[in-house]
């Protein structure tokens, strides 16, 4: 597991292993209004039933190998006040999908992002049709970045390898994000003003998450003192040690503090029927500094995942220095080796060219919900 910052590899890999991914997050939230949202770009969509379908069926030798491109896609979650609003996600072959290896920018059908280089400005340009709820979304959103870290850590578990398993890119720790959302419907049109702050990040590895990866945590969370962001891996290979990192920077005198060998203490397990079994109360610690963290509500749930509001409680020499709150995430993807899990799966995808009967209930549902609550 290799961490970077550098902008050089922002760009696409255009990875061609089997089982390969590759995306591109980007977050806001709006705290005055109550309005988030959560945007992403894939080349690979390492959690598609599809797309893992067919990599178990090429590691059987009963089909040809899956190129990552042809499970692009793109997904839009747009929350306000804890209750999702949307929840868009399209996957398509690789005509779907445009980027190239120079320029840093992606596109998927209709929705693209750009990034200029003399602004140091990120571009979001979304315009999607969700006939399943009968809805047409279009938004311009600008991520202008209000911090930038330095720092890089070579994975020190695969020495033995050549082949980088898996490269998280920390581009903007905090953005401010500005733009509008408008949602048309069939019988309303709402238009959202966004002045929110924002983050951004990009993955991508060359083998399946579900094989090298057990579980993480991840969070960010702002203050008017402090920036931070947080992350916790546990491999599936327990001889590896844990991927832990916080960085912190105190905007009194902008430094930034990095700790990268912290303690873990998970409390208060929960599980469900689509939620996995993870921690409420996650601790983080390095001799006198702590990081308290507290799932509160829950965003969004799927078989493998879930996004929360959090609490976090940073406390130095045993004393309490503040409260922030923000976003976590917590992801195992090891369910994705279940067939029923896969299933249920299918009812979050609208797959081009793919008839689900999942999908089809679970928009119906959710479009009923959306009549009931007008």
């Amino acid at each position: 597991m290799n961490i970077t910052t550098q902008l050089d590899q922002e760009i696409w890999h255009n990875l061609k292993q089997p089982g390969a991914y590759e995306w591109w997050y980007f977050d806001a939230e709006d705290k005055a209004t109550g309005i988030s949202f959560v945007l992403i770009w894939f080349s690979g969509f390492p959690f598609s039933p599809y797309y893992t379908s067919h990599y178990e069926s090429w590691k059987r030798n009963k089909s040809a190998p899956p190129l990552p491109e042809d499970y692009s896609g793109f997904s839009f979650q747009l929350y306000e006040h804890s209750s999702e609003i949307l929840n868009f996600i399209r996957e398509g072959n690789r005509e779907l999908f445009k980027s190239n290896c120079s320029d840093i920018g992606v596109r998927f059908e209709n929705n693209r992002f750009t990034y200029d280089t003399l602004k140091d400005e990120y571009a979001l340009d979304i315009d999607f049709l969700f006939p399943a709820r009968k809805k047409k979304v279009t938004a311009a959103l600008r991520f202008k970045p209000s911090q930038h870290i330095r720092y890089e850590k070579k994975d020190t578990n695969n020495n033995a390898g050549n082949v980088t398993q898996h490269q998280w890119l920390l581009r903007i720790p905090k953005a401010e994000v500005t733009g509008t959302i408008k949602i048309v419907g069939s019988k309303t049109v709402r238009t959202i003003p966004v002045n929110a702050t924002g983050y951004h990040d990009h993955n991508l590895g060359t083998v399946p998450m579900q094989e090298y990866i057990a579980r993480w945590y991840w969070g960010r969370a702002f203050s008017e003192r402090f920036n931070l962001i947080y992350y916790v891996i546990f491999f599936k290979n327990n001889t590896y040690k844990p991927l832990t990192l916080i960085m912190l920077q105190d905007n009194a005198d902008e430094n930034v503090i990095v700790y990268d060998s912290l303690h873990i203490k998970e409390n208060q397990f929960k599980r469900g029927l689509f939620a996995p079994r993870h921690s409420m109360n996650l601790t983080l610690a390095h001799n006198d500094f702590q990081l308290h963290i507290s799932h509160r509500q829950v965003l969004d749930a799927g078989p493998f995942y879930l996004r929360f509001t959090s609490t976090i409680s940073l406390e130095r020499e045993s004393k309490q220095e503040e409260k922030l709150t923000g976003i976590s995430e917590f992801l195992n993807p090891l369910r994705l080796q279940s067939k029923t899990m896969l299933f249920f799966i299918k009812s979050r995808i609208w797959r081009d060219g793919e008839q689900s009967i999942m999908y089809s209930a679970y928009n119906n549902f959710k479009r009923a919900l959306d009549w009931n609550n007008r």
